[in-house]
């Protein structure tokens, strides 16, 4: 019987039957529906993503969470992983564990992004899979993409060309993760799927400056040059480079979305569909947070990847689209940094 999803890639070699209209309390027909009762394990629930996702899933009313804090599982510990699925024996995972930074980080530390992010998902999928996990969602990233990608890119770009140096070893990380989902899928028919989110942010995200990204960056300095009273924001780069950022609680949406209507090995891209010059984004953070100096731009800092916007017309014809409005949301941040890391 052929994959739910049809793909050429499912109806060549991944099988997954497709079962008659289940009970009620099902968010999807088949033997792959998505259950209120369903045991879920958040790996990474502390993180943003993971935070945002798991707000999302009590909101919806799943009550069967498994949550595990650093101190209590190592994720990049195999013998510990291991003993932690074959005790609670979830049905479903969402991967939002991940060591994660910006250019600066990345750059800088590249042996650490690339073994703590092979060492956790590598030891999360495998024991996953062990397990008798019904479902998996594979977070990544859209940096796996090649640097000078088509625009928007879709997700036929992936390995189409070199990565952005700057944060190769992450992006290859993630790489290695949806290629081994992909290969559970193919070899042993697990339903593990993928989704690339776009650059996110919210409440939760690390404004710590020498590891953070863009928009958490921008934010606590021009939060600090405020209180400072400084007449300029130093800004890394030329302000050129054009990036997508979508809330992360429109992505945990999308991401119970997928859980619920997706079950196809090929990635899916998460965003939505617009994006912002950095100097446009260091303006409209400024105004949000009320510094009124002037921006200054040091050239001597790298760019990244000039543009970086996903086509996300796959999720969008399951229904899906974005709710909060990059102003919006950036404001709802700042309030939250503001009460709690200030």
């Amino acid at each position: 019987m052929r994959c739910v999803c049809a793909a050429d890639f499912c109806s060549l070699s991944f099988q997954r039957p497709v079962a008659p209209i289940c009970g009620k309390d099902c968010l999807f027909d088949g033997v792959n529906a998505v259950n209120k009762s369903n045991k879920i394990f958040v790996a990474g629930h502390s993180g943003m993503v993971g935070s945002a996702v798991l707000r999302r899933l009590e909101a919806e009313g799943f009550g069967n969470i498994v949550m595990r804090a650093r101190a209590q599982l190592d994720l990049t510990d195999e013998s510990a992983v291991a003993k932690f699925f074959a005790k609670e024996k979830p049905d479903i995972v969402v991967v939002a564990a991940a060591k994660v930074g910006g250019i600066k980080a990345n750059n800088e530390h590249p042996v650490e992004f690339l073994l703590e992010n092979l060492r956790i998902q590598n030891n999360i999928i495998h024991s996953a899979h062990e397990s008798g996990v019904r479902k998996l969602l594979f977070l990544g990233s859209s940096c796996i993409y090649p640097k000078f990608a088509p625009q928007p890119i879709p997700e036929t770009a992936l390995l189409g060309g070199p990565l952005e140096p700057t944060n190769e070893a992450y992006a290859i990380g993630k790489i290695a993760g949806i290629k081994l989902c992909q290969a559970y899928g193919r070899e042993y028919g697990a339903n593990f799927i993928s989704a690339m989110p776009t650059n996110l942010y919210g409440p939760n995200d690390n404004f710590d400056l020498e590891t953070s990204h863009v928009l958490a960056a921008l934010l606590r300095k021009a939060h600090e040059a405020k209180l400072r009273k400084d007449q300029k924001l130093i800004v890394w780069g030329t302000g050129k480079p054009r990036r997508e950022f979508l809330h992360v609680d429109d992505c945990a949406s999308a991401c119970l979305l997928l859980l619920e209507k997706y079950d196809s090995p090929e990635i899916i891209n998460i965003g939505c569909g617009e994006d912002i010059s950095i100097r446009e984004l260091a303006e409209l953070i400024c105004d949000v947070v009320g510094f009124n100096g002037d921006l200054a731009w040091d050239t001597t800092k790298p760019d990244g990847t000039p543009r970086k916007l996903l086509d996300v017309t796959k999720l969008r014809d399951l229904g899906w689209k974005p709710a909060i409005p990059l102003r919006e949301g950036i404001a709802r941040t700042y309030e939250w940094f503001r009460v709690n890391c200030v």
